[in-house]
């Protein structure tokens, strides 16, 4: 495997961390007991952060409510401080938070035991749970239309996306059901290979099979995107081929920089701009931390400009249409320093501002992308129904 670590000469700006690894020799680690500075947020930085649409692409908190409260709102309640959560009510209030994708994702090991259908309507049931348990912060959209009425009432946008195609049990008619429910994306594969899809885990080379061709299809038809985030290289290319409508990586980086199956190798990112599509950035550090970096220290974590780094490397390759945020909150087990929960997303802001972007630039990448992506698919749907009419 080649190894490939980034000049960071590009970048308008050097990431903090960069600096000091390449300059000290330090490296920053979860035993290192490093404590994270409070980000510094200018209050003109805070109004244009404030004024953007922040949509993230890929929050677990549903999963973190099953796992530690068996799902339910009751016996974890995030409208008081939870800090073993990487989001909580009271932190949310912080955010900026506009919109939300929230992932029902259920484990591969349910194909062995047969009810990945089952526990994804279970964790769907979670997130309808949490919409009724605090009506005043979360509500419901199903069309772009919705999400704007809804921000423009003071709550959190809220749309689900199912991380796995096992979810579906095979069935296309599982994708009706959960677009039904409010879910917006599904991503073709976690990481098990399926017999249509392959996954980043496997066969480099096993793309979409024709089964795998009438999934991209049908969520094309339904308006739902097609999520690419861990699937192989063919899977991404094949359901490029196949899709009429902008596929998203709902929550994956940039391989360029760090060389892990799980993130978007420049070729692939070179194809979006042609189909529309957006890769909205992973906060985790396995997959943000240049390559060279992790060689000599598995468990460095670095920082806030690090991620700003992988947003300023897909703009270089795709353009600034084609980026935005997946942090990945409460689906990982250790974060970057300065990004530590949801709290923390100004500081995103601040660093594009002190790199030179302007305020339409930052919007677009805070959410204005994944808006477009969404609404773009709304329309492939809409031609592709009125053409079956």
């Amino acid at each position: 495997m080649q190894f490939y670590c980034p000049n960071f000469a590009t970048s308008r700006r050097f990431s903090f961390l960069a600096l000091m690894i390449f300059g000290s020799g330090l490296m920053l680690n979860g035993s290192a007991g490093v404590a994270a500075e409070p980000a510094t947020v200018s209050p003109e930085v805070r109004k244009i952060h404030n004024e953007g649409m922040l949509f993230d692409g890929h929050n677990d908190l549903p999963w973190q409510i099953r796992k530690l409260a068996s799902g339910s709102f009751e016996k974890l309640d995030i409208s008081k401080p939870q800090p073993e959560l990487h989001t909580d009510i009271p932190r949310l209030a912080k955010s900026g938070l506009k919109a939300q994708f929230w992932s029902v994702y259920v484990s591969g090991d349910t194909i062995d035991s047969n009810d990945s259908l089952l526990r994804t309507l279970e964790q769907i049931d979670v997130v309808h749970n949490m919409y009724k348990k605090y009506p005043d912060h979360f509500e419901a959209a199903s069309t772009t239309d919705d999400i704007q009425r809804i921000i423009k009432s003071g709550k959190i946008a809220s749309m689900m996306g199912v991380e796995g195609g096992h979810s579906i049990e095979g069935s296309l008619q599982m994708l009706n059901k959960f677009y039904d429910d409010g879910v917006r994306y599904m991503t073709l594969t976690h990481n098990r290979s399926l017999d249509w899809a392959g996954s980043c885990n496997g066969d480099p080379d096993q793309g979409l099979s024709p089964f795998g061709e009438e999934v991209v299809r049908e969520m094309n038809r339904l308006g739902m995107l097609v999520d690419l985030s861990h699937v192989s290289i063919q899977t991404m290319r094949d359901a490029l081929q196949v899709t009429k409508a902008p596929v998203i990586f709902s929550h994956s980086s940039a391989r360029a920089i760090c060389d892990h199956p799980r993130n978007v190798p420049d070729d692939i990112l070179k194809l979006l701009p042609e189909n529309g599509g957006v890769v909205m950035i992973n906060f985790f550090p396995t997959f943000i931390v240049p390559t060279e970096i992790l060689k000599k220290d598995k468990n460095a974590l670095g920082d806030l400009g690090i991620v700003v780094d992988h947003i300023e490397h897909v703009i270089k390759i795709a353009g600034i249409d084609h980026v935005g945020i997946g942090s990945d909150f409460d689906g990982v087990s250790k974060l970057p320093v300065g990004l530590e929960d949801v709290s923390t997303y100004p500081a995103i802001t601040e660093e594009l501002v002190q790199r030179g972007y302007s305020a339409e630039e930052i919007h677009k990448i805070l959410g204005g992308n994944i808006f477009r992506a969404l609404k773009d698919a709304e329309e492939v749907a809409k031609s592709l129904n009125k053409n079956q009419d």
